[in-house]
């Protein structure tokens, strides 16, 4: 399992690391889907936020290992679609950088939060990814395309988190899902010393 896991990480780094400008350059439906499909995959800021959604999921048990990462790609639609209309949020890049610091904090802390609590906090910080991706929507790619590829693209990572998140159920495994959190944590950190050194 744990070889699993670190698959996993290499795949999503690998995937972090991709060109996405092919995607940006197509038009019509395939652009969009394929745009749309990249766009979460090649900011690693939203990568591991979204990863860690699957990680707390996977901690809290069910509901919450379902719930949760079915609710963030739902209401982040909601987020595009603002973002898309060009609705402005409040500094969206510092948000979302608070977002993977406090998502990874909530799994290193192994956080027990009520699942409507743990819920709210998830949709507030999917709207902010959202409203990102639907303000970055390439021009020639279609919206509605779009939007389904980045949700997509997210529920699977998500997905990639919950199946990670099941090491937590060995007192070994426990701890690695911690230590992967409190990474998470460290990057939302620095993602967030960059992105207030842009606001100010």
């Amino acid at each position: 399992m744990q070889h699993r896991s670190s698959r996993f990480l290499v795949l999503l780094a690998s995937l972090a690391a991709a060109d996405a400008a092919v995607a940006h350059e197509q038009v019509g439906v395939p652009g969009g889907l394929a745009s749309g499909f990249l766009h979460p995959l090649t900011g690693l800021d939203h990568l591991v936020a979204m990863v860690a959604v699957g990680l707390w999921g996977a901690q809290l048990g069910a509901p919450a290992i379902w719930i949760l990462p079915i609710t963030f790609p739902l209401v982040m639609a909601l987020g595009g679609v603002l973002g898309v209309l060009g609705v402005p949020v409040p500094i969206p890049e510092v948000v979302i950088a608070l977002s993977a610091l406090v998502l990874g904090a909530a799994v290193a802390a192994r956080l027990r939060l009520p699942f409507a609590a743990a819920a709210v906090v998830v949709s507030v910080f999917a709207i902010f990814h959202g409203h990102a991706h639907g303000t970055e929507l390439p021009t020639a790619a279609n919206p509605l395309a779009y939007g389904i590829g980045f949700v997509v693209a997210t529920g699977l990572l998500h997905l990639c988190g919950i199946a990670i998140g099941t090491l937590s159920r060995s007192t070994a495994g426990s701890k690695l899902i911690q230590g992967l959190g409190a990474v998470i944590a460290a990057l939302g950190g620095y993602f967030l010393i960059i992105s207030l050194g842009h606001a100010s």
